[in-house]
């Protein structure tokens, strides 16, 4: 195990959160890249890039959300001495319309995978498919918690991959040999309609969870009208597209590929997070 600090931007969040989490398991010093860290990292203060990347010589960089900044930093990291590079894209990065034409979303993956591909440094890209923990700890919490999914996914499904098998596959990649230029996509061992997820949850809580379908109008009408943005409404109906347009369904083996076992089952991941739905 190296003795230089692994950097993990977005460390305080669900994916980066557990590799750092993992990493200190295995008593590897871990530099938390987050506002509150030590030293404080913050995307978009660049005078506190050279610092967190002292001594650096591995960074797991989960991109910030609708920025470009993904090829600056990674510039500058290898020219302060970086050597790998583990980034967290995102599915559909290579898929012609997944994004669908107005949303924005996914050009910091576009723009962050081509610039760790030409950085010079060893680099692994993951590509992760929607979180099973969205259910538990993210979008789709409040939405859980109050019994209604309302979502513009049809009748359309997804693999749902666990943050922890992500983490997984991040650390082995940081700290293993044999995953340079490698992109791992990654999903859960099969796909689930949100209806059926609900189900799933709601056997698991004893809370009854329904689904109900919207159209991406209907969706961005509900959320403008809860006071967001309506930019922001419109990027979150086409993130959710590619499931309605059966995009999402589809299963990967970079969790085989890169631990050489299968992925985590959405079942058992209910089952680890009853505690977050009061179940």
């Amino acid at each position: 195990m190296t003795n230089h600090p692994f950097l993990i931007t977005g460390g305080t969040g669900k994916i980066g959160g557990r590799v750092v989490s993992r990493l200190r398991e295995r008593g590897a010093p871990v530099r938390v890249g987050s506002r509150s860290g030590e030293p404080p990292f913050d995307w978009n203060d660049r005078t506190t890039w050279d610092t967190a990347l002292d001594g650096v010589k591995a960074v797991c960089l989960v991109p910030l959300d609708g920025e470009l900044l993904t090829r600056p930093f990674v510039e500058r990291a290898a020219q302060l001495g970086v050597e790998r590079v583990v980034l967290v894209s995102g599915r559909g990065v290579d898929v012609p319309g997944y994004s669908g034409e107005a949303n924005l979303a996914g050009a910091p993956h576009v723009d962050g995978e081509s610039a760790v591909r030409g950085s010079g440094v060893a680099w692994t890209v993951l590509r992760p498919a929607w979180f099973a923990q969205n259910f538990s700890e993210g979008l789709f919490l409040d939405a859980v918690l109050a019994g209604e999914l309302r979502l513009p996914a049809g009748d359309g499904a997804a693999s749902f991959v666990d943050a922890e098998d992500i983490a997984a596959v991040a650390v082995a990649a940081l700290t293993e040999d044999g995953h340079t230029g490698r992109t791992y996509e990654l999903s859960g061992p099969r796909a689930l309609t949100f209806a059926e997820a609900a189900a799933e949850i709601s056997g698991a809580t004893g809370r009854e969870l329904r689904y109900v379908p919207l159209s991406h109008e209907e969706f961005v009408g509900e959320l403008t009208a809860q006071g967001w943005p309506p930019a922001a409404a419109q990027d979150y109906a086409e993130a959710v597209g590619p499931i309605r347009r059966g995009m999402d369904s589809h299963l990967s083996d970079g969790v085989r590929r890169a631990l050489g076992r299968e992925s985590r089952d959405f079942t058992d991941f209910v089952k680890a997070s009853v505690g977050a739905w009061g179940g």
